[in-house]
């Protein structure tokens, strides 16, 4: 399982990567391997400024469907194209191609409270 060292993770298996006042969000290696065969990525926030905490959509597997956790507040500026034909990409590569939005940060400060790779690993026992 992959903990990459420059990203921040959230209680709710988010991962979030800073790019200035920019940022990219997925899910974790660890949350794609708990979820199983994912079918389906919903986010029909496109656009919308929410709230660090906020539903931002949802990830559909073989057998549950779980919502996504906006890891800081921000305007979603992006989905990722390609998990319309191939959502199967967050199982393969959680952490670059599979991530799931693009946004814009409205407090860079609030990503000071996320948990580093180290944080993480530890949260989830691996």
């Amino acid at each position: 399982m992959e903990f990459p060292e420059e990203l921040k993770y959230t209680k709710d298996h988010e991962w979030i990567r800073l790019e200035g006042d920019e940022a990219v969000v997925g899910i974790t290696d660890h949350a794609q391997n708990e979820l199983g065969d994912i079918v389906y990525v919903d986010v029909n926030t496109v656009g919308e400024s929410l709230s660090k905490d906020d539903v931002f959509g949802s990830v559909e597997a073989v057998k549950t469907v779980s919502d996504l956790y906006l890891p800081v507040s921000g305007e979603i500026l992006e989905l990722n194209p390609d998990l319309d034909s191939s959502p199967e990409v967050v199982n393969n590569d959680p952490y670059k191609k599979g991530w799931m939005i693009r946004m814009r940060v409205s407090d860079p400060g609030e990503a000071d409270g996320l948990m580093s790779a180290d944080e993480y690993k530890q949260y989830v026992g691996a």
